[in-house]
This record gives C-alpha cells, structure tokens and sequence, in this order.
C-alpha cells in the first residue's frame, strides 16, 4: 500500500506528458500543481483528461494558477462546469469570441475573484444575465445592460448589517445585502458570465486616510474601465478624486486589481490580511492619470486658475531632484485640497495640479525630509502658473 502514492504520481507524470498539446512549461507547472494537490491529484488529472480538446488550454491555466485551498478541494466536475459555460457564453456573444486567450483565460474564465466562498454560480448566472445582452450589439451596450439591471435581478442592496465583507454570490442573494467587497464580487461574476472580461479593483486605504473600497473594472475594446455595482457611466464615479490622490509611493495607498493568473504581487484582502494568495496588478498609474485628465478637462469658473505644483531636493550642484511627496493646500486654516507630487522617474512636462482662486492667498504644507512639516505661502494671480517648492 506504500507504494500507492508513489505509483499515482507516476501515472500522472505519464499522462501529462503523453499530452501533446501542452508546451513543456505547461507540463512542469501541471506537475507542480498536482504535487501541491495532495489526495485531490485524481480529480484535477480527471478535469485535465475529461475536457474537451479546444479546453484542456483552459483547464490547465485554471490548475496551475488556482490557490492551494483549491488544488485541495475543487472536484472535477466542478472545475469542467465552470469552463463548459464559459466556452458556451464565448461562441454565444460576439465580444467574448473576439477576446485573445490571455484575457478570456484570466478574466471570463476564473469561478472566484478573491478568496470568497466558492459556489457553482456560472450556469445560474448566464440563465439569468443573457435575456438582458442577447440583442446588445457592442460590449459597452452589454456592460450596461448588466450594470443597470444586477440589482433588481440578484435582489441585493448596500447594507453594512451584512454577515461578511468577503461574501460569494450566494451569501450575498440569500441575505439581500452586501458591501462594496461582496457587490464587486457579484458584478463581476454577472459580467463573466455573459462573456464580458471583468475584474474587482480596490485600495487598502485611500490616501485622506478614510478607510478602503473595492469596485470592479471591465475589459472592451483592448482597454480596462472601472465600474461600480450602483453605477454611472463607464471611469466615473464618486471615488476617482480619491482614487487620482494615491501615494504611488506606499503600497497601503496603491490600486491593484485583481488577477487569475499568478502574479508577484498579492491583492490586499483588508477583511484577513493573513490572505496572501490573491494575484494582484498596480493599477495606481492609470487612475492618477485618469483623475489628472478629469481636472484637466473640467471648465474653469471665472474666479479660478490651475496652478502646477512640483517638489524639488535641492542639491549644492544645482542639479534639483524631483520627489514624490504630500502637498496639502491650506486656505486660511482649512485644508482645501491635497496630492503627490511628481518623482524623478515621471515626465518632465507631469506637475500636481490644483485648481485655486485667483488673486487668494495659500498655503503649500509638506513634509521637509526629517518628518517635520513645513509651510510656504503662495499668493495666486490671474492667471495659470507654476509653483515649485523645495524640501532642504
């Protein structure tokens, strides 16, 4: 009886590598995968030879990139389900046909986002969602469709009296309330599951320091858009000020958005921070970069101007560099705005941008390298400037 282990993973080790199909990395990671699987080995091998041809592909990115508490648990007929449908929402709508492997592998296909429960949501959810797509003609038609719609047709609402943050899909239905972890869950599992890539996004903590918020980003036409669960139109919400107000500097101030695929950074899971093992990419760029577009773009009233602020350390040889810091604007005592000045790595056209009063007198507060704050009073004029301020 000793022997079985042994005798096990020689049969497994054979079957992968009769597979053709797969490259010979594919077949190292499949090997790693079903070592970490302990007993559960038999039921990933049956998903790998119980697939179809044109989804063994996508059995085996979900194998080898799925957390060890699912190597451990998931069963056969629970990993080919999953992929059976999502195959079956790519032939039915066009936009999921388009998408290349690499996005509807790890964005459609995945049956969890964070380290929620894992329930057989996908079948359900596509009965439910394709009647409210099947005439959409573009994928943003679609997205809306499912934004405007998922809250009549789960029946849950934003309630803090929810038993959980990190909530499935069925916890949150059955109890008709979540928060804004469980709603983002709920969303992008409804948009997989007609075939839309989708993914959560959230920070730890915003930068004014007033606690964490996830939402959900969606993939269309070769590019990512953030969406809520009460949403408005696509990269508009309440929180984008906020969001454009991160430290890129500090991770606890960062973007991420989540991955399937494994990644060198872990999503921060503020409910159990002891939960490492949700892939994650910064997305900390691209939301300072949309919010600096927003204020760019937005009409001016007569009485204001934009006033482009950058930090500099001074150095004997003239040669200033550029830092990263907080810049909090006082007018009077009260503090008005705030952000993160460029670093040396940014361009050289990139400046924080503030929009003021003209002819008003402010305050610049920053910190002066030795953890003590310092002030520099700057009085506005009629028209748009540049103000640089220096950390000695």
């Amino acid at each position: 009886m000793k022997k079985y282990p042994t005798l096990i993973a020689i049969i497994l080790f054979v079957g992968i590598s009769c597979q053709s199909e797969f490259t010979k990395e594919e077949k190292a990671q499949l090997q790693i995968a079903f070592h970490s699987a302990g007993e559960n080995k038999p039921e990933l091998q049956k998903a790998l030879n119980e697939a179809p041809k044109e989804q063994k592909h996508a059995v085996a990115f979900l194998i080898t990139n799925m957390p060890g508490r699912d190597l451990t648990s998931l069963t056969a007929d629970y990993i080919l389900e999953n992929t059976r449908v999502a195959y079956k929402a790519r032939e039915k709508f066009a936009w999921c046909k388009e998408l290349p492997d690499s996005i509807f592998f790890n964005d459609v296909l995945p049956y969890a986002s964070i380290n929620e429960r894992r329930d057989n949501w996908r079948q359900d959810f596509m009965d439910r969602f394709s009647p409210y797509v099947e005439n959409c003609n573009t994928i943003f038609e679609a997205i809306d469709s499912v934004a405007i719609n998922i809250k009549d047709i789960v029946e849950v609402e934003y309630n803090t009296k929810r038993k959980k943050a990190d909530q499935s899909p069925y916890e949150s239905i059955e109890q008709g309330m979540a928060t804004c972890t469980g709603l983002s869950v709920l969303l992008t599992n409804a948009l997989r599951s007609v075939g839309i890539p989708a993914r959560m996004a959230g920070t730890p903590l915003w930068t004014n320091m007033r606690g964490n918020h996830s939402w959900c980003e969606v993939f269309a036409d070769g590019e990512w858009y953030f969406i809520e669960y009460y949403p408005d139109k696509l990269n508009h919400s309440w929180f984008l000020a906020d969001a454009g107000k991160a430290d890129p500097e500090k991770p606890i101030h960062w973007i991420y958005a989540t991955s399937f695929k494994k990644t060198d950074l872990s999503f921060p899971c503020v409910w159990d921070e002891n939960i490492k093992y949700v892939p994650a990419v910064n997305v900390t760029g691209r939301y300072i970069r949309l919010y600096e577009e927003r204020l760019a773009n937005s009409p001016l009233k007569e009485d204001e101007i934009f006033v482009d602020v950058v930090l500099y350390k001074k150095h004997n040889d003239n040669e200033d560099t550029r830092l990263s810091e907080k810049i909090m604007v006082f007018e009077a005592d009260k503090q008005i705005n705030f952000g993160y000045s460029p670093s040396s790595v940014d361009d050289l056209n990139k400046f924080l941008k503030f929009k003021l009063k003209k002819n008003t007198e402010y305050v610049f507060k920053f910190d002066n390298g030795q953890g003590e704050i310092v002030e520099q009073p700057f009085k506005t004029v009629d028209q748009a400037e540049v103000v640089k301020l220096y950390q000695n």
